[in-house]
């Protein structure tokens, strides 16, 4: 994954990890006039987030930003032998979407939930690109959100743009590379909620399953 810019000097749009392409876009969601709050049952036990929203980038100021979550965390389902054979209490499904339009092109994204941890009003979730007009299918984008209280507005992160870069990581001419996202793995919210919103459930992790006891020596 190659980053073309990081700052406001940019030619392609600086949200986006590549430069946008001429490949026609699905039209972007419609956002919601108020949080999502109607969308996750009050009784829900497992961790989640759920909702949509238009946010304010400062290096993108007068773009079309635009991001879908639901995500719900399914602890232990996602096998990987051999060093977590259960999975992790982290482990998750959803979708996420994304879309970033300047003018008539629009650069867009859907992927698969594989990971999700909150703490309180606060969500890190990542998902691997499906589809997309720029990113690569099987990339991990991570994604923060705090759900706003008190009057104030959500807020949401993302880990391309100005953010996880590694200055040793270039390509053969001498141009960053994005590292891969890790599971869970997201900045803080840096960005700002100006329409729709989002919901968040906490939910402790789970405790991972008891590992068996090794067998008795005899000598």
């Amino acid at each position: 994954m190659r980053i073309t810019t990081i700052g406001a000097t940019a030619t392609a749009v600086a949200v986006l990890a590549s430069p946008i392409t001429s490949t026609p876009a699905p039209a972007p969601a419609p956002v919601l006039a108020v949080p999502a709050a109607s969308v996750v049952s009050k009784s829900a036990k497992a961790a989640s987030v759920h909702g949509e929203a238009r946010i304010s980038y400062i290096e993108s100021i007068h773009d079309d930003i635009r991001f879908t979550i639901h995500a719900e965390q399914t602890p232990f389902t996602r096998p990987m032998p051999p060093t977590a054979p259960e999975g992790l209490p982290t482990d998750a499904r959803g979708t996420l979407k994304f879309s970033h339009s300047r003018g008539e092109v629009t650069g867009w994204a859907e992927a698969t939930v594989d990971c999700l941890v909150t703490s309180g009003r606060t969500a890190t979730l990542t998902a691997v690109v499906t589809k997309s007009n720029v990113e690569e299918p099987g990339a991990r984008l991570g994604i923060s959100v705090q759900q706003g209280g008190k009057g104030k507005p959500d807020r949401l992160g993302f880990s391309w743009g100005v953010v996880n870069v590694d200055p040793e990581n270039v390509d053969e001419n001498g141009q960053l590379v994005r590292p891969q996202a890790g599971s869970c793995m997201a900045p803080a919210p840096f960005t700002t909620v100006i329409k729709g919103g989002y919901k968040v459930i906490h939910a402790e992790i789970t405790k991972s399953p008891t590992q068996p006891e090794p067998a008795p020596h005899h000598s």
